[in-house]
């Protein structure tokens, strides 16, 4: 028999960004560098619209859309911690800009920092209270702070706010998941589907619920639906195999978690090592 249950690898909630980067800039003596900073970012060089931005910076030390960018290039390369005193510094300069206390939330619950994510998003919500991605960043940070309920709870607002936000779906659909409520949980993941049919996430979730009311084959289904979308996502190999595993095909379970492991999924790992 199995020693593993189907919910032992559920799919990360998804946290969001802020707004996007600001793309002008009007201090004409700092305008080149900036507008190259953003050419560089938009075509994936993180560490080159990183130097345009100091360079604007350098320029006018009080640049604060450089500042904004240059943290969200630094969370892209995962410098969270540049990325905090970037956005700290936009902060000290205009301290009513909603969208940074998102993102600096965001860069704080990377680092494992969940009450300090927590006061950063109720910022942003008190700044903006029609703010739906503080919402949904702010539920993410409860459910890692083991405030479970309190986080369904902020996600429900984030819907309210915008009924298309996905993201905040998949997330109440995966924590109620967590908490037992299928039904409830399957309904969430659906519609995030609905909204998003290319949500690799989403039907990974939505394959775990599945699995934990014992359909195997429908959970295998929607993690094939999920492989599809992103090849690379080694949380669905992993949960695709415990679903074979407990559908009694251990040789596909085995091929599976050899494919979680080579794309980093270390409980992947040891188990090829106990049962392949």
């Amino acid at each position: 028999m199995s020693r593993r249950s189907i919910s032992i690898a559920v799919a990360l909630s998804v946290l969001a960004l802020g707004s996007p980067l600001i793309t002008a800039c009007a201090n004409p003596l700092a305008n080149n560098s900036f507008n190259n900073g953003v050419d560089k970012y938009e075509q994936g060089d993180y560490q080159g619209a990183i130097d345009d931005w100091s360079k604007t910076i350098e320029v006018n030390p009080q640049e604060v859309d450089a500042y904004y960018n240059r943290g969200i290039a630094k969370d892209k390369l995962g410098d969270h911690q540049g990325a905090i005193a970037d956005y700290t510094k936009v902060i000290e300069i205009n301290p009513e800009y909603a969208s940074v206390y998102n993102n600096r939330g965001y860069a704080k619950d990377e680092v494992g920092d969940y009450q300090g994510a927590i006061a950063d998003y109720m910022k942003a919500i008190e700044i903006d209270p029609q703010n739906s991605g503080a919402y949904n960043n702010l539920g993410s940070a409860r459910s890692k702070s083991g405030d479970l309920q309190g986080a369904v709870a902020d996600y429900t607002k984030a819907i309210n706010i915008d009924p298309q936000n996905a993201l905040a779906y998949n997330n109440r659909g995966k924590l109620k998941n967590d908490l037992g409520d299928l039904q409830g949980g399957f309904a969430d993941l659906s519609k995030a589907i609905e909204i998003d049919p290319e949500y690799a996430t989403a039907y990974t979730n939505l394959g775990i619920n599945k699995g934990l009311s014992k359909d195997y084959q429908a959970a295998i289904s929607d993690f094939n639906k999920s492989i599809e979308i992103d090849p690379k996502y080694g949380g669905a190999y992993l949960n695709r195999g415990i679903a074979r595993e407990l559908a009694k095909d251990l040789q596909g379970a085995c091929d599976d978690w050899r494919k979680a492991a080579d794309l980093g999924e270390e409980n992947a790992a040891e188990w090829v090592k106990e049962q392949c």
